[in-house]
């Protein structure tokens, strides 16, 4: 005999405390449960469940949101002892806010820091808290790619284990580079199956890209981030100060991920990085007011990379769409920067990579010559490589091959189709990619490496 099955469909409400079923209905919700139940609720917190009764088996299937929600502040002097942002600024509600300001004991903070970072902001980062009355403990570690392993995850938590924090109010503080900001992430997102984290990037490149995303991972097994979560911080303090003490490549390789959401979706950036680009270099970001030729080109350059970087992310946080256009430049740089450790930096292995797609869209039709120019001739001028030896043609299919793996079976690969627009696709052929890595190679390899 057939089976005969039966399907009802529930929506689960919480009523003092406690979660009921009740039917799930096609008019408006609210109004539904205000008048039968007489509670009125948020739809975030309103799952959905379906039973299926066939042949005598049950099954449910649960449909549940997962809220997350979290500040990127940009501020100044962050570390003025007088500025509460990093002690305070995570807080959103006024209530929970004016408890915390009126609490007569002492706040409590665990602060992760990179080696290098400590050197030079390690007796201000001390003296802020000193100054505020924190009982904290401090952690420099040599937070490099290099040392991105799961065994640096497990040195922080049993730190974390011994200082003992409240893991509603007391947040770990993590003050580096994008390796740093990854590292406590993942260890945070471990500890008590999730504890907040607030996020201080002190490089270009984390104050662009690892800061204002929900991604945090570790390298395992000669892959780049294999091991990760998707958890994001309480919050992300920004303040561009700390970036003038960083080498002039540093400013470039963080320069090569403003680049890309340039070339994905905002030609107005793009003609910034070509205008100012030197002047940003030069200048290391600091915003130097009353120069007319160049305005506040750090802060309008930063602002539109954060803002436009958070449109693709906010949405997708979870990466559910595995069609997104901030992979531009990440297909074959994983790959690349894991052979080419330590002599390339990761903003620098994603402008080799994007320096090559831009070839595989001017083969396809999608760039004209002259596009083509200026996106190689910008690269060059933010002093960032657009050929790497190590980017083999070999190494390019491999990646490519571990690309289709990890998408579902497709490519998805986003390419520029103009200055400042791209999209997605999957009907690359080998055949152009190879058409573009020869006329890429004999265009941008150096003079002295060539035959």
């Amino acid at each position: 005999m057939p089976k005969i099955s039966k399907q009802t469909d529930f929506q689960l409400v919480r009523i003092k405390n406690t979660w009921c079923r009740i039917k799930k209905v096609t008019f408006p919700l609210e109004k539904t449960i205000n008048n039968i139940l007489r509670t009125a609720l948020s739809l975030f917190l309103i799952p959905n469940r379906t039973e299926i009764i066939s042949g005598g088996e049950i099954s449910w299937t649960i449909e549940t949101p997962i809220y997350f929600c979290y500040k990127v502040v940009e501020t100044c002097s962050l570390l003025d002892p007088s500025n509460q942002t990093l002690l305070y600024g995570h807080i959103r509600e006024s209530e929970e806010l004016e408890k915390a300001l009126n609490n007569k004991e002492a706040q409590r903070r665990f602060i992760v820091i990179d080696k290098t970072v400590n050197e030079l902001y390690g007796s201000i980062v001390r003296k802020y808290f000193d100054d505020n009355y924190v009982q904290y403990k401090i952690l420099p570690l040599p937070t490099i790619e290099e040392n991105k392993s799961i065994d640096m995850v497990l040195d922080i938590l049993q730190e974390v284990q011994s200082f003992g924090l409240d893991r509603r109010t007391e947040p770990i503080i993590a003050i580096g580079g994008g390796t740093c900001l990854d590292i406590v992430g993942l260890a945070a997102s471990l500890y008590r199956r999730r504890t907040p984290y607030i996020r201080v990037p002190t490089t270009l490149l984390s104050y662009v890209d690892a800061s204002v995303g929900a991604k945090n991972g570790v390298n395992f097994l000669q892959c780049k981030n294999k091991l990760g979560s998707y958890v994001p911080p309480v919050a992300t303090f920004l303040d561009r100060v700390f970036i003038q003490t960083i080498p002039r490549q540093h400013i470039s390789n963080g320069l090569g991920e403003i680049l890309k959401m340039a070339l994905m979706k905002h030609k107005c950036l793009f003609d910034l990085l070509k205008t100012h680009g030197k002047f940003l270099l030069d200048t290391k970001f600091q915003s130097h007011n009353g120069l007319v030729d160049h305005g506040d080109a750090a802060l309008k350059t930063t602002r539109i990379a954060i803002e436009t970087m958070l449109e693709e992310l906010a949405p997708n946080l979870w990466e559910d769409d595995l069609n997104r256009l901030v992979d531009f430049g990440h297909l074959i740089s994983p790959e690349l920067e894991m052979r080419a450790l330590p002599s390339l930096m990761h903003g620098e292995a994603v402008n080799v990579d994007m320096a090559f797609m831009t070839y595989v869209s001017y083969v396809k039709g999608l760039l004209n010559d002259k596009e083509k120019s200026h996106i190689i001739q910008c690269m060059s001028s933010l002093e960032l490589p657009v050929w790497h030896k190590e980017c083999t043609w070999h190494l390019i299919k491999k990646a490519l091959t571990e690309r289709l793996k990890h998408s579902a079976g497709q490519m998805r690969m986003p390419l520029p189709t103009g200055l400042g627009t791209a999209d997605i696709f999957n009907d690359i052929s080998e055949e152009t990619l190879e058409r573009a890595y020869t006329l890429w190679t004999n265009e941008c390899r150096p003079i002295s490496m060539r035959p």
